[in-house]
């Protein structure tokens, strides 16, 4: 066991699957080595081990791509976080009357992740994958979504941000500034150029299991439509948390 209680083994092995994406399906044995930075020889029982869980396959020119096995999690995980049309229905009439792209995101540990996405009806517009892990330490989204959240779990946020440690202080402020506002403003916290707004998403005990979030370019959120858009984002949260079918 290493000091934050992960097998290190398995944790290897998760750090080599996430190095497969929609832009890289495939990699050579030694690109895969290079970029884990391990030794060639543990990547080959890594991968191994993977692909007698159906997790990996080994193609006939030699590269490894993802197993066929992965399509039973993907299943599972459709299943266990599929959204429902209800709450669709509030993204999508949101996304329409603001212009702007609507995702839904959930705190997993000390990341975020979309779980629902609805795209702006501008031609210019930011656009994340679904399932992507993106950070707690910049974003509006990422304000509403550690309302409540644990001190320890702030202050392994703040660690991971750009700011380190030093930054626990602010990002506590800003999530007290959310709390009390009822929502988050970013601007370019994580990409230049991009700015988000989050309102949080509450269980009828008043606990935030869910953030819907506005993202788009940063010279459309000026303070006259953040404004709007604060006030459509926060009626929007309200609406799904009065469906109590987020958990």
């Amino acid at each position: 066991m290493n000091a934050d209680g992960g097998v290190r083994s398995v944790q290897r092995a998760l750090d080599l699957l996430r190095r497969f994406d929609e832009d890289r399906m495939a990699w050579t044995v030694s690109d895969l080595a290079r970029a884990c930075e391990l030794p060639k020889s543990t990547v080959v029982r890594m991968i191994a081990t993977l692909e007698g869980a159906g997790m990996l396959w080994t193609r006939p020119d030699g590269q490894i791509t993802v197993g066929a096995g992965l399509l039973r999690w993907a299943r599972l995980a459709r299943a266990a976080w599929e959204v429902p049309e209800a709450v669709r229905q509030v993204m999508r009439e949101v996304a329409q009357e603001c212009g702007e792209t609507v995702n839904l995101y959930v705190r997993q540990d000390v990341v975020r992740v979309s779980i629902a996405q609805e795209e702006g009806t501008r031609t210019l517009r930011h656009i994340l994958r679904v399932g992507d892990e993106l950070p707690l330490w910049a974003g509006g989204a990422s304000k509403v979504l550690l309302i409540g959240a644990p001190g320890p779990v702030v202050r392994a946020v703040a660690a991971r941000s750009p700011r380190g440690e030093s930054f626990h202080a602010e990002l506590a402020a800003q999530i007290a500034a959310a709390e009390r506002d009822g929502y988050a403003v970013s601007h370019g916290e994580r990409e230049e150029g991009v700015s988000g707004i989050g309102a949080p998403i509450v269980d009828a005990e008043g606990r935030v299991v869910a953030a819907i979030a506005l993202g788009g370019p940063t010279s459309r959120f000026t303070p006259d439509r953040i404004t709007a858009f604060a006030a459509r984002l926060v009626a929007a949260a309200r609406r799904i948390s009065d469906l109590r079918v987020l958990s």
